[in-house]
This record gives C-alpha cells, structure tokens and sequence, in this order.
C-alpha cells in the first residue's frame, strides 16, 4: 500500500533527512520525491510504500507530525487511496 507525504514550510537544512529519517526507523520505502524551493518556502512531496512498516497508520503519522511540530512546518500523510479519491474530476 501506498502513501502521500507532504511537508511545507520555510526551507532550513535537514529536511528531506529527518522526514527520511522516520522512514528509515518505521521500515517505509521512499518511491519518488519532489521538493522545491521558492524563495525561502520548502515545498515535497512523497510517494512511499507503507507495507512494510512495523506500526500501525496513526504511529508513523504521529511521528512525521511530531516532526513537523519540533521543526514549524507543515506534514502531512494520507493514503494514496484518499488523496487519489480527492483529486478526481
């Protein structure tokens, strides 16, 4: 099963690495990303693959938001199922 990570916020070193980071620790594969900057706003997205992780939904959404939280942006993660339902004409 698929994933859809988004992080928003004003760009600073780390974090590509730290949202990797709990990938890594939660045992969910990164498939593709894309990240820009404008200006001074960092803008990604991620396609991960979440059926390999050892916890439940919720526990790796609580961690990337913790992230979020400790470093003032935005991150956020649905299934590809939701974010592909919202997105159809």
């Amino acid at each position: 099963m698929r994933a859809v990570i988004t992080v928003i916020g004003k760009d600073m070193v780390g974090i590509l690495a730290g949202v990797s980071n709990i990938c890594v620790k939660r045992k969910v594969n990164i498939l593709e990303v894309s990240q820009s900057i404008m200006q001074d706003m960092f803008a990604m997205i991620m396609m991960v693959d979440i059926s390999g992780s050892d916890v439940p939904f919720a526990t790796l959404r609580d961690d990337l938001t913790a992230f979020g939280e400790e470093n003032a942006l935005s991150v956020h993660i649905m299934h590809e199922d939701i974010f592909n339902s919202m997105h159809r004409v």
